[in-house]
């Protein structure tokens, strides 16, 4: 899968740099156990082939969803981890401050109510016998479920008019459909924006 942005590769810098720089042990857990470890997002670069939403749909990136200026590791990076002794209370304060900040992300208010076409991974929030009727869609593999849920401004809760059979954990897709803010706090997961999906279809990468 295609890396789209520096920023997500920047984020993954730092997420290993601040696992492998903490010394003390309760701090490295911390770290695992607060921060996830970002991984790069799907490529945007290209519609989905044969998938055909009436209206003008833009597609967009992850990185899309964030504002300009807003650094989800301004609170690490005021810490020297490598400096910290064992069980040191600012860790886990800053951590704590930090996942907090995270669930109450800000959001780009360039692109509301645009209709969109956003490509991620599917976490279900219900798991019916009629099929899948909302889910998460996050922007990297195992995010909210092998990893903590990413800021807010990466998480989108998608309402389906109609349960989908055929969506599975972790299975990819895009979704088109009208974006706006409004916040969902799951047991998954906390999201800053939804989509009322028109179409959730299989996502594939841009053939080079």
């Amino acid at each position: 899968m295609e890396q789209v942005t520096r920023s997500w590769q920047t984020c993954l810098l730092m997420a290993m740099l601040v696992a492998s720089a903490a010394q003390a042990q309760s701090v490295r857990e911390t770290v695992r156990e607060t921060v996830p470890q970002v991984q790069p997002a799907l490529s945007a670069d290209a519609p989905p082939p044969g998938a055909s939403v009436p209206g003008q749909t833009r597609t967009i990136g992850w990185e899309q969803l964030i504002p300009a200026g807003w650094d989800p590791y301004k609170d690490l990076k005021a810490l020297n981890l490598d400096r910290l002794k064992d069980n040191d209370p600012k860790a886990e304060e800053a951590l704590k401050k930090m996942r907090k900040m995270w669930d109450n992300a800000p959001i780009n208010p360039l692109i509301l109510g645009e209709s969109v076409r956003l490509p991620g991974y599917v976490v279900p929030l219900e798991d019916l016998a009629a099929g899948i009727k909302e889910f998460l869609l996050v922007p990297y593999f195992g995010a909210c479920v092998h990893s903590p849920p990413p800021p807010a401004n990466q998480i989108v809760h998608v309402l389906l008019d109609k349960p989908a059979k055929n969506l599975r954990l972790m299975d990819v897709v895009w979704v088109n459909g009208p974006l706006s803010a409004t916040k969902t706090d799951s047991h998954m997961g906390v999201a800053s924006y939804r989509i009322d999906a028109k179409a959730v279809t299989p996502y594939q990468e841009k053939k080079r």
